[in-house]
């Protein structure tokens, strides 16, 4: 697993990078930020259920029972999340925003892919599941105050900060438990590969709403761009 664990600490180090850009000048998340990032993880995390149950039912989890156990369970873990970040929203008088291009483009890739080689998507999700640990850590942390955040709309953030959840750990191990093929460990750090630099992106156009990547053509200044 040391390929899929490198992969990780590359995605942490390019997301403290991130984060750090905007905060060390003593930046703070701003409310647009913050409904920009629920709003994106509402859309990245709505129906997440379909990715595992899919992993699970390939040919090759057919002697891998307990990983094909693990992502049920997961799925069934991860499904309503998206609810969560939906009230979160709702918590500031608001909904969801129209996805962003970047979360289209995910699931358009990873809805294909997932289908004949499911450790690509489950390189992803060890991404998702862990890239704000590690040197992102200390960063995220910070990103996570403002005088707007109360404990009624933060409920998301709390859930995915793993303390009580650790679902990065918990993937990690069930797929180093797996007995897996030298395929499988590469299509795991290909998806996590991938998985990083889409997030990074989704990070971005949260972070930065005036960037080229948060611009749609005919929306120029819509806040759903």
């Amino acid at each position: 697993m040391t390929r899929i664990e490198t992969c990780i600490a590359d995605a942490q180090a390019l997301f403290a990078e991130l984060l750090e850009s905007y905060l060390k000048n003593g930046g703070a998340t701003t409310v647009d930020q913050y409904i920009r990032y629920l709003s994106f993880q509402y859309h990245l995390t709505r129906g997440v259920q379909r990715y595992f149950m899919s992993a699970a039912a390939h040919a090759d989890l057919a002697r891998r029972r307990r990983l094909r156990a693990f992502l049920v369970n997961f799925a069934n873990e991860e499904e309503l999340h998206y609810l969560v970040a939906a009230n979160d929203l709702h918590q500031l008088g608001l909904k969801p925003m129209p996805a962003p291009f970047d979360v289209e483009l995910w699931h358009a890739y990873f809805e294909r892919v997932v289908v004949d080689r499911p450790f690509v998507r489950l390189g992803a999700a060890t991404i998702l599941e862990n890239i704000s640990n590690g040197a992102a850590r200390p960063w995220v942390r910070k990103a996570l105050t403002g005088a707007f955040l109360t404990r009624d709309n933060t409920k998301f953030l709390v859930l995915h900060q793993h303390e009580t959840l650790p679902h990065g750990d918990q993937i990690l191990e069930a797929l180093s438990s797996a007995n897996l093929e030298e395929r499988h460990l590469a299509d795991l750090a290909e998806g996590a590969r991938k998985g990083t630099v889409l997030y990074l992106r989704m990070a971005e156009w949260a972070l930065r709403p005036g960037c080229l990547l948060a611009l749609r053509p005919g929306r120029r200044g819509d806040r759903g761009g």
